[in-house]
């Protein structure tokens, strides 16, 4: 009978399996639609693995800003890096790899991650917030199939109900930072779920919120921020106007309005240079700028000093000092006779020991503009070769070695021009070496006579010079103190662990008081063992309990018996809580 039963399900499988096919050839899928399509979009936006994917995927989208010189920071640069990459350049400039931080594709990854992580986050912090309403779940029926599992036993002449032992057993887990729900305290069998560690999605929740807040901070900066440079020579007063800036960089939504007319004025610069050290004889070990400082015109001056890593605050502005170098002072009288040009000229560091190149441009020299290319030299040596090298930083023996040129400088056209390049390609020399003229060197207090009668040139002393960056970011604070919470929020989610504590009590036949608990953690705990070990003390304690009637030490978590009779606990099984109960 068996055998043709089998034969008969045998048979009608391949008839079965095609009725199926059949019906799902015939089953006609709902269309997603607009609506629906959407909502999927949405949901795979707002997932953590989008979030975590689009936070790598912008680190690496940055890493060609460290690659390719960057139009805010350096416009001459990066107009230099296309000339000298006439192949490429071009199609770097159309992807925008030359504006990395606020190109359209950076901008947004930025957006999407953004919008990715607040739609994790609110989610996530409305299901916490009411998970931290709500009761610890209930007792489960068999507390020996928890990883850490323990019993004990309160003597009869103790006088503890199995109600007074919950209750105190309760008081004990809420002093010890739990949320606790006791359970059918006057039944038979009374027992209580305590749950803690709500602070591990807090800080979770927080890290991820402050990452929103960084973002935004960092959004801020860009669009209300600024930051320019300046060179002062030792004299030079800079005020905070955007005439007073050699190269500016304004935020997209700046607006002249945001600047404080502070001013900032360089008293003297100095340097200290490295005297005892072998192998660092000569190199700079400090540098201090004295100056004097006004919050606006009618404050009082401050005197300050201004060193590298120490900026000066001013009007809501950070003032750097980033770069330092010689100044030679000289003047020029053109063929006229008339002075063209008078004052210090910044030296662009190009060697060691302060080996400085000059490059002077007088626009106003009669009849024919004229223009200077050099070096400077703070202590002059010539070597055998006859080349002359700076041996020195200090200012030991200045030099100032230049050829000078005339015609049409090319100032005129309105085409922007590096104040430390002179372009001699429409110019005519007349000093270099390889002319009758031969160059021009100077020391200070001599002077010199162009040939051809185009003026003369005078070099008068050396001052010193600083570079200073100046930024100003209101979103910097506040990226700040997001931070240090994001930091504090995932110290909180890594350290905090999320614990659940279940006790059952009840009367034995002979009077004693047996007392059952369990805990289990969310997640991996590692510190679980000793909690049970400490909540078990903490109990054994409560009730003076020595040691418990199967001779365990009352300072050791058990680990779940093998059968329900172990330890003496057999009540465990045969005196069950009243009606059908789903183990937890």
């Amino acid at each position: 009978m068996s055998e043709r039963v089998n034969v008969k399900k045998k048979s009608s499988a391949p008839e079965t399996g095609a009725k199926v096919s059949e019906a799902k050839a015939d089953a006609a899928l709902p269309a997603l639609g607009p609506a629906g399509m959407l909502r999927w979009a949405w949901t795979q936006l707002t997932s953590m693995r989008t979030a975590l994917f689009l936070l790598l995927l912008l680190a690496v989208a940055a890493v060609p800003g460290s690659l390719f010189p960057q139009r805010p920071a350096n416009p001459s640069v990066v107009t230099q890096y296309i000339k000298d990459n006439p192949d490429y350049g071009k199609l770097l400039d159309t992807l925008q790899l030359y504006d990395v931080y606020s190109s359209a594709w950076f901008s947004a990854i930025y957006l999407l991650l953004f919008i990715s992580l607040i739609g994790c986050v609110v989610p996530r912090a409305i299901a916490h917030y009411k998970a931290m309403r709500s009761q610890p779940p209930r007792t489960p029926k068999r507390l020996s199939r928890l990883p850490e599992y323990g019993t004990l036993v309160i003597p009869a002449d103790a006088g503890i109900p199995a109600s007074d032992a919950i209750n105190s057993a309760a008081g004990l887990l809420k002093k010890r930072g739990y949320r606790v729900e006791v359970r059918d305290a006057a039944g038979e069998r009374p027992s209580l779920g305590a749950e803690r560690g709500f602070a591990k999605e807090v800080g979770n929740l927080v890290f991820h919120t402050s990452l929103i807040g960084v973002l935004v901070s960092v959004a801020i900066g860009g669009l209300f921020g600024y930051s320019g440079q300046r060179i002062l020579v030792e004299g030079d007063t800079f005020v905070n106007t955007l005439v007073g800036y050699d190269q500016f960089t304004p935020g997209t939504n700046f607006q002249s309005s945001q600047l404080q007319p502070y001013s900032l004025q360089l008293d003297k610069f100095d340097i200290t240079f490295d005297r005892e050290s072998e192998g660092k004889f000569g190199q700079p070990i400090d540098f201090s700028a004295a100056v004097t400082t006004k919050e606006n015109p009618d404050a009082p001056a401050q005197k300050e000093i201004l060193k590298v890593n120490d900026p000066i605050t001013l009007g809501g502005t950070s003032i750097y000092l980033t770069g330092n170098g010689y100044a030679p002072v000289v003047t020029i009288r053109d063929g006229e006779g008339n002075v063209a040009m008078q004052g210090p000229v910044v030296a662009k560091l190009q060697g060691d020991n302060y080996y400085s190149s000059v490059v002077i441009k007088v626009p106003d020299a009669k009849p024919e503009q004229l223009g200077f290319a050099g070096f400077f030299l703070p202590t002059a040596f010539v070597s055998n070769e006859g080349v002359s090298f700076s041996g020195d930083p200090e200012l030991f023996n200045p030099q100032l070695s230049l050829n000078s040129f005339y015609g049409d400088l090319g100032l005129g056209n309105g085409a922007p021009q590096n104040v430390f390049e002179l372009d001699v390609k429409k110019l005519t020399p007349l000093n270099a070496r390889n002319l009758d003229a031969g160059g021009i060197t100077l020391v200070p207090g001599n002077s010199y006579t162009l040939p051809d009668g185009k003026g003369t040139i005078s070099f008068d002393g050396v001052k010193r010079y600083i570079g200073v960056d100046i930024h100003h970011n209101p979103g910097q604070l506040y990226a700040l103190v997001f931070a240090l919470l994001a930091v504090a929020g995932l110290i909180l989610s890594l350290y905090i662990n999320r614990r659940r504590v279940w006790i059952r009590t009840g009367t034995h036949e002979d009077g004693r008081t047996m007392v059952e608990y369990g805990l289990l953690a969310r997640g991996e705990d590692h510190r679980l063992a000793a909690e049970a070990q400490a909540v078990r003390k903490l109990l054994s304690e409560e009730w003076q309990l020595a040691a418990d009637p199967a001779g365990a030490d009352p300072n050791e978590s058990q680990q779940a018996p093998s059968s329900p009779s172990d330890n003496g606990a057999g009540y465990i099984t045969t005196a069950g809580p009243s009606g059908p109960e789903k183990d937890q």
